[in-house]
């Protein structure tokens, strides 16, 4: 059994598309998957799988819930040792210290056009910075994310695939449980 963790994007925001915990841990075991542990209630799920390869179980988790809970709901998969290496790859080291002014956009596919990410001058958000790698995009707001400029910018940027963002706590939280689970 391999370890893997969904990211579903945009469930229990704002009172909208509710899916309780308990519901999340119920819906991961009906579709096979062991040792279901559910992080904050925001659509972060840490789990055993047999090998399947994620953008699958991604499709499957997608169309349970649209079948079960009637509203769709984009998911991006990514195995252990993948978030391990998103862990690694944080081109922002010195905001390990403050890590709720890092925050990783996971993207269900490296962006084959980043003309909208270039376009954005860096000097004019400064010191907020961000660094795309692979399927991840970084945001470091040294003063916070509430106010940052460049994080409004960004998140305008269209890269023409699904991206869900997560704050540093929580990476390094969802790693810790998948490495728990080992």
């Amino acid at each position: 059994m391999s370890r893997q963790v969904a990211l579903l994007r945009g469930i229990n925001v704002g009172g909208h598309k509710k899916f309780p915990m308990a519901q999340q841990r119920a819906l991961f075991a009906s579709l096979g998957h062991t040792d279901v542990t559910v992080l904050l209630q925001t659509g972060n799920i840490v789990f055993a799988d047999p090998g399947t390869p994620p953008a699958q179980t991604a499709r499957r988790i997608e169309a349970r819930i649209a079948d079960d809970l009637g509203f769709a709901v984009p998911v991006l998969v990514r195995t252990r040792d993948e978030l391990a290496a998103t862990v690694a790859a944080n081109p922002f080291p010195q905001a390990v210290a403050e890590p709720k002014t890092l925050h990783v956009t996971f993207l269900s596919d490296a962006p084959t056009d980043t003309a909208p990410l270039e376009a954005l001058d860096s000097d004019a958000y400064a010191p907020d910075q961000f660094r795309l790698v692979g399927r991840e995009l970084y945001l470091w707001c040294p003063n916070g994310i509430g106010r940052s400029r460049l994080a409004e910018a960004v998140s305008r940027a269209r890269l023409g695939v699904t991206a869900t963002a997560r704050n540093w706590n929580t990476v390094t939280k969802l790693l810790a449980l998948a490495d728990a689970g080992r």
